[in-house]
């Protein structure tokens, strides 16, 4: 039997205790009060043994006046061996001695706290809800009822009363899923999560090891607590000899107290759990971190669950001075997806948290001397955008680029729709390293797991599927998800039936299904490259073009003044511009016969002579904004597929835009990564150097043009100096399989069915 279940009934007590709120309180609200209550009455329960001589030793300290207030608190905490302690002259059962003072007394208490457990409890906004319990009449029977709940350290031990207050935040939580899921990640996504990033990792593994792990969107903790529960659960932990040390940052206060809240009471530091926005907006504010909480750590495994499809607007000056500025030396280096979708900020920002690589120093640690790093590992759950949004050379696609050509991607698993409580999209995981065993050097594994669904009895907001965990009657997913993932096999298929899944009881159980596939990092870069045609016109001097001319711009800014406050001026300018178009169209209209049976000219640099040389005639220079609106589309010339090519004056091919198309290359198989291509950044913005890509591409682009394009259009070419590199990571269409359509006379048969049907419904209604 393991913690949670031992000692479950505490949660049940005080999940039962909640009802005492019906009325004042919906179900979704319960949280706002029963949370914070819990986590008061077991921190009450912590400290219980060292009460009296914290508070004597307190008072002794501030009478002698030689410390501030911070001094004292270190004291106390070292003095006792504590990271919190209270010295309000409260406990809970002090608190039922006065229930006329108990809403004032509680305040007392709370405020009380060591400043550290304090600003964690006050996120809570605890005492908001205290004003409405007593004015509800229900304070002090809430309070009496958890006072009488035994959370004391040895009745529950620290690592024991994680689990409980784990699952009573996910019950809580689970009340109110619409409201809180931005902030809670069903547990079962973070177990799959944890599994994939600790149980094939050696790291891990290690004896006594320090091992750091962080979540930069950290919500209520939960990544970091199953990760905890993985590692060091005394009995079945992968390494309950390792020395875990957790770090966070979260920007909902309530979500940062839940947090912050689990780690105190298990007894742990609360230092490192961080409130703010981890990416920043360069607007300070007092007690609130503003950008990266931990400047200075690197960390060994990283989680998190950013928020998807959300723009980043707040961030946004702040994000793209950061990239501007400081480029790769900064977070956001390769750079930034569109407004409407941070979520690959958040990645950017933990791959610059990552240990340095084994076998390699960064730029500092050479300075400093420092060996190799021990490198780190990466699981991050996003939602389809990240995987292909973006046309090469874009943000989106850049980011894609960097961590691919860097050997970073290790594993990217599809997880089935409907898991989340506010939305039903479907999710996938990444694992990113930058310590891939030899095994998986340059290789990415794609793993489908979007068939590991059990249909929920009872939907939670939009969460209507699980992945099977083995409790409840659901099969182990997780287990057989985690086995695809350290087999690393290809083209491994398994059968519906052996997924074992409950969501369509019609489906064909022997249907297969591939469900892991391997690819080297090349095969999800390709070059966007431009594909030109030849402009080709035919020209002719008729009513229909001629008016067209008349509407041209070039034609009607004839007439008019650049000038701005000379009236006298602008009159003139405005006289001389329409005797200057009124010679124009004089001249055209003397050109006109020779078109008057609909003859066309076909090749331009013809028309173009003919053109000028009556224009010069007339005393009419055809300067170069007029000329080129006469011989434009839209002007006296259409395009014409069967007229001559235009060419520029060194006799080669003009392209026509509208005929502009491009081609996505695959890249060369086996080409080394990463590519010689620079980022785009402020500095060479528009200007990217592409010469050392083109010498190993341009003879395979040529290649592609004349077995995919000639055959269809053989006048095309491609205009290398427009090439660019793009990365996606087509998943659905990896695992897509054709099916061929059912037969038209099975078709036809279930259609006749249905048609009778309908008539007889039709024929019970009328008679």
């Amino acid at each position: 039997m393991n913690h949670l279940d031992a000692f479950k009934q505490h949660g049940d007590v005080i999940w039962n205790i909640a009802n005492l709120l019906r009325g004042p309180y919906r179900p979704p609200q319960y949280r706002r009060v029963m949370i914070p209550l819990t986590v008061l009455r077991r921190l009450d329960c912590v400290l219980e043994s060292t009460k009296d001589q914290v508070i004597a030793l307190y008072k002794k300290l501030k009478a002698d006046d030689k410390y501030d207030a911070e001094t004292i608190e270190k004291m106390i905490n070292r003095k006792f061996d504590l990271t919190f302690h209270n010295i309000s002259e409260f406990t809970f059962a002090k608190l039922l001695g006065d229930p006329d003072k108990l809403a004032a007394n509680l305040r007392n208490y709370i405020g009380g706290f060591s400043s550290r457990a304090r600003k964690i409890i006050e996120k809570f906004k605890f005492e908001e809800e205290i004003d409405k319990l007593e004015d509800a009449n229900r304070l002090f029977e809430v309070v009496k009822q958890v006072a009488a709940v035994d959370l004391h350290p040895n009745t529950i031990p620290n690592i024991a009363m994680g689990y409980v207050f784990e699952d009573l935040v996910r019950r809580f939580n689970e009340q109110a899923n619409e409201e809180a899921g931005d902030h809670f990640t069903p547990r079962e996504v973070i177990k799959l999560m944890v599994t994939l990033l600790f149980t094939y990792d050696d790291l891990v593994y290690k004896e006594g090891k320090v091992i750091k792990i962080y979540d930069p969107t950290a919500g209520t903790g939960g990544m970091l607590s199953e990760s905890e529960k993985l590692i060091v659960d005394p009995d079945a932990g992968l390494n309950p000899s390792a020395n875990l040390e957790l770090f966070g940052q979260e920007y909902n206060p309530e979500s940062y107290a839940i947090c912050g809240s689990d780690l105190m009471i298990k007894g742990e530091d609360v230092k490192n759990i961080i409130f703010g926005d981890t990416l920043g907006t360069g607007k300070s504010k007092e007690g609130f971190v503003d950008g990266d909480g931990h400047p200075d750590e690197k960390f060994h495994y990283m989680l998190a669950n950013p928020p998807f499809g959300v723009e980043w607007k707040p961030e946004k000056d702040h994000v793209t001075r950061e990239h501007n500025e400081f480029g790769f030396n900064g977070r956001f280096g390769p750079g930034l997806p569109r407004i409407n979708d941070g979520a690959l900020l958040f990645l950017l920002h933990m791959i610059s948290k990552m240990e340095a690589a084994p076998g390699k120093t960064n730029a500092k640690e050479s300075v400093k001397g420092q060996s190799a790093g021990e490198g780190s590992r990466i699981g991050v759950v996003f939602n389809g955008s990240p995987l292909f949004t973006g046309d090469a050379g874009s943000g989106e696609s850049n980011i894609r680029r960097w961590i691919i050509e860097n050997d970073m991607l290790e594993a990217v698993i599809g997880l089935p729709d409907q898991l989340f409580y506010n939305t039903g999209i479907s999710t996938y995981i990444w694992i990113v390293t930058n310590r891939k065993p030899a095994n998986r050097a340059g290789k990415v594994q794609l793993i489908n797991g979007t068939d590991f669904a059990w249909k929920m009895k009872k939907s939670l907001g939009d969460k209507r599927k699980r992945i099977g965990d083995g409790t409840e009657g659901t099969p182990n997913h997780i287990e057989v998800l985690a086995k695809l993932y350290g087999d690393f096999q290809h083209d491994v298929r398994m059968t519906v039936g052996e997924i074992q899944t409950n969501v369509d009881a019609k489906r064909d159980q022997s249907k297969c299904l591939f469900v892991s596939k391997i690819f080297d990092n090349q095969d999800f870069g390709y070059l966007k490259v431009t594909v030109e045609r030849p402009l080709r016109l035919n020209f002719a001097v008729n009513d229909e073009r001629i008016e067209r001319v008349k509407k041209s711009t070039a034609f009607v800014d004839l007439a008019v003044s650049r000038k701005r406050k000379d009236k006298a001026k602008i009159v003139e300018d405005i006289l001389e511009g329409k005797a200057a178009q009124a010679a124009i169209l004089e001249v055209l209209d003397c050109i006109q016969p020779e078109f008057v049976d609909g003859q066309l000219i076909k090749d331009r640099a013809q028309f173009e002579k003919t053109l000028t040389d009556v224009f010069k005639a007339a005393g009419i220079d055809l300067e170069g904004v007029l000329k080129s609106a006469l011989l434009a589309p839209g002007g006296l010339a259409e395009r014409d597929p069967s007229a001559e090519i235009c060419r520029d004056k060194k006799g080669n091919p003009e392209p026509d835009a509208d005929l502009r198309d491009t081609e996505n290359v695959p890249l060369p198989p086996g080409i080394e990564l990463p590519l010689p291509l620079d980022y785009e950044g402020k500095k060479n913005k528009g200007k990217v150097d592409v010469t050392a890509l083109l010498a190993l591409v341009q003879e395979h682009c040529e290649a592609y043009l004349k077995a995919e394009v000639l055959p269809y259009r053989p006048d095309a070419w491609i205009d290398h100096g427009k090439i660019k590199v793009g990365y996606e990571i087509p998943f659905n269409r990896q695992f897509y399989e054709y099916e061929r359509p059912r037969a038209l006379a099975e078709i036809a048969h279930d259609i006749e069915v249905l048609e009778e049907e309908i008539i007889s419904m039709l024929q019970d209604v009328t008679t």
